[in-house]
């Protein structure tokens, strides 16, 4: 017996750093079924899209180093679904990225499909639909990643509070679809309502006292599924808040009334730390902030969520941070605080460049091997308005890229190269001299281990004057946000002079702003199909995207039941594997 007990001593002294984590780490199983079902987000009563009855789904809890298993039924009953896994980077696992016609094919009625994929590090992250519209139809719910055992953070709090902000439509997301692709382009609008956790309030102000003309909320003080939501506290605490954002369309601005935050984390990676008012938050983007309970305690605060980015024709989403013992129903005396002007970009940027990553951050490599340029523009295409990139708006297959790229199929992909640069004489403060555009895969072969370099140019859409904050997420990694810039990328002196290359913060989804360009750089290490895209729901269903595909041969055995659709199913009866 003492050899077995001194290997283990050994393994233990070995691995210390990771303290035993192999050991440690659990399968987590969870059986979901996804369906359609009557709920009242803001007090009026619509169909949304569930899971177990519930609305949000589910929130995950795990330690990094676990194992997630969710087996999903789709109990809808006319429509495909897939989950995505936001900001988790599926290492080894591509197919359960959660993306239709890219990593997977989507399960049909009656279907179940298992995930199973580990949870490599700690964070604040997230899960939503990725098929068609279905995340602005309420499929999505939180996930999050704690320390592995015996671990700590690097910063300390006495609680925890969990703040899952979206925006709510009342038009059904298959009228909105359908109004994206008529011709003539029909706008789906700004939404009806902001919810806190699914909780909102339609056409009333929870602050009506401090609202001139502003309805009291009489339905929510019935109604469980649109109560106001309320965050119990302690006093002279500090307490972590773990926002994320996934908003169909909407921009975020986060404030607590009296009260400061402190960033530290930003898309599962730790920041320098910095303090704020508010906190601005795209679709796609997670956030942990510190907040200390050092007001007066007699009191209760508001805690606000506005529009950012678009002019605001939703009224601000409101929750209340409950100091005990005051009553829960206790109303702040205080109105809630003022979400800053909704085109007030420079105090966006202000916070957006204060995101450096903190000490002990991996740094990017000092170059890279590849340079990829996306312009973004508006565009028409038979009379449809589109979004594309490099004047390609993305269309996805009938076969997932990640079953047809393994299988060798080419016959699935564009025989054209998508470009890698555009114009360096193109204006980005006018509307495209060539309105038009065509469609295509948009798909990038990678080589493995390359460094890569995206740089993301915003422009001028087909009006005059409008440029739109777009938030990007890549699938399957994190990058480093080198900087942004204002005006035409040009890559010269005075643009190389705007990176940061020594702190710059470790991100899964960088927001582009109007009129500019944001540098990104990632390792290309994760052999897979990954979707890089806007995460604005309109926008990527109008074609907003692009496809990574990296090093596909070097990715193990898919499972068959990921990729049995199109035309690797034929593949696969005609007796090929992946």
């Amino acid at each position: 017996m003492r050899l077995p007990l001194l290997g283990a001593l050994v393994c233990c002294a070995l691995m210390a750093w990771q303290h035993c984590a192999a050991e440690a780490a659990k399968a987590r199983h969870f059986k979901w079924e996804i369906s359609n079902m009557f709920w009242s987000p803001d007090c009026e009563e619509k169909v949304v899209i569930g899971i177990n009855g519930q609305f949000p789904g589910p929130t995950i809890r795990a330690r990094a180093g676990d194992t997630i298993h969710v087996q999903l039924k789709n109990a809808l009953h006319t429509e495909g679904v897939v989950i995505h896994w936001h900001g988790i980077r599926q290492i080894g696992t591509p197919w359960a990225d959660g993306t239709a016609a890219i990593s997977q094919c989507a399960i049909n009625p009656e279907e179940t499909f298992t995930y199973r994929f580990v949870v490599d590090k700690p964070g604040t992250y997230f899960y939503h639909g990725h098929y068609g519209m279905q995340r602005a139809a309420g499929l999505y719910g939180s996930l999050i990643v704690d320390v592995a055992e015996g671990e700590e953070e690097p910063f300390k709090y006495d609680g925890e509070l969990n703040l899952l902000l979206s925006d709510w439509y009342h038009e059904s997301i298959h009228t909105q679809m359908v109004a994206l692709s008529s011709k003539p382009f029909r706008w789906i609008g700004e939404p009806q309502s902001l919810l806190i956790n699914g909780r909102g309030q339609f056409n009333c102000s929870l602050a009506a006292a401090h609202t001139p003309g502003a309805n009291q909320c009489a339905a929510a003080a019935v109604n469980t599924q649109c109560a106001p939501v309320v965050f119990p506290v302690q006093p002279n605490k500090t307490y972590r808040l773990r926002v994320a954002s996934t908003t169909s369309l909407a921009s975020l601005n986060l404030a607590v009334g009296n009260h400061k935050l402190t960033v530290v984390e930003a898309d599962g990676n730790y920041v320098d730390p910095f303090v704020v008012d508010d906190v601005d938050l795209y679709s796609g983007d997670s956030y942990s902030v510190l907040l200390t309970t050092d007001q007066d305690t007699s009191s209760n605060y508001w805690v606000s969520v506005g529009v950012r980015g678009r002019q605001p024709k939703t009224a601000p989403a409101l929750a209340v941070l409950n100091y005990r013992p005051n009553r829960a129903s206790k109303l702040p005396a205080v109105a809630p605080p003022v979400t800053p002007a909704w085109d007030d970009y420079d105090h966006s940027k202000a916070f957006t460049y204060r995101i450096r990553a903190r000490a002990g951050t991996a740094p990017p490599p000092a170059t890279a091997d590849r340079r990829i340029e996306l312009l973004n523009t508006q565009n028409k295409m038979d009379g449809h308005t589109k979004w594309s990139i490099n004047n390609v708006s993305m269309v996805l297959p009938a076969t997932p890229y990640l079953g047809s790229l393994k299988m060798g199929l080419k016959s699935t992909l564009a025989a054209a190269r998508p470009a890698e640069t555009f114009s360096r004489g193109y204006d980005v403060k006018l509307p495209p001299p060539n309105p038009n555009t065509t469609v295509g895969d948009n798909v990038y072969v990678l080589a493995h281990n390359t460094t890569v370099d995206v740089v993301l140019q915003n422009a001028n859409a087909l009006s005059r004057n409008v440029s739109e904050v777009h938030p990007w997420h890549l699938h399957g990694h994190d990058f480093w946000v080198l900087g942004y810039g204002d005006g035409a990328y040009r890559g010269d002196a005075a643009d190389e002079a705007r990176l940061n290359l020594r702190d710059p913060p470790l991100r899964n989804t960088a927001v582009i702003f109007p009129y500019g360009w944001t540098m990104l750089r990632f390792v290309a290490d994760n052999p897979g199909v990954w979707a890089f895209h806007c995460h604005i729901e309109p926008h990527l269903h109008m074609g907003m995207g692009v496809i990574f595909a990296e090093a596909v041969d070097l990715v193990g055995k898919v499972p068959n039941e990921a990729v049995s659709c199109g035309a690797t199913a034929t593949a696969l009866m005609a007796g090929g594997h992946v």
